[in-house]
């Protein structure tokens, strides 16, 4: 069986029907779509994809940190910039 990564979850048939509902109960959580009782798709509100998308891309920045953090370093002084 697969897993649902979700707390909500409606089939595919039920989304259609009840598009604006649907969204409403789930508020601002993702919603699993079930095809026969299996995940076929996440439907996400724009403000969790938003959040969702800034995470990954300061997951991002940590690794190029972590990467960076042992040099190669150039001197610069402030008053030759």
């Amino acid at each position: 069986m697969d897993t649902v990564l979700s707390h909500f979850a409606v089939s595919v048939t039920e989304l259609k029907r009840n598009y604006a509902d649907i969204l409403k109960q789930a508020d601002d959580a993702p919603v699993a779509v079930l095809n026969h009782n299996r995940p076929e798709a996440y439907l996400l509100p724009a403000s969790h994809y938003e959040r969702l998308m800034a995470h990954l891309e300061d997951l991002e920045d940590a690794k190029l940190v972590r990467e960076r953090a042992d040099g190669p370093f150039v001197e610069v002084r402030l008053d030759d910039l």
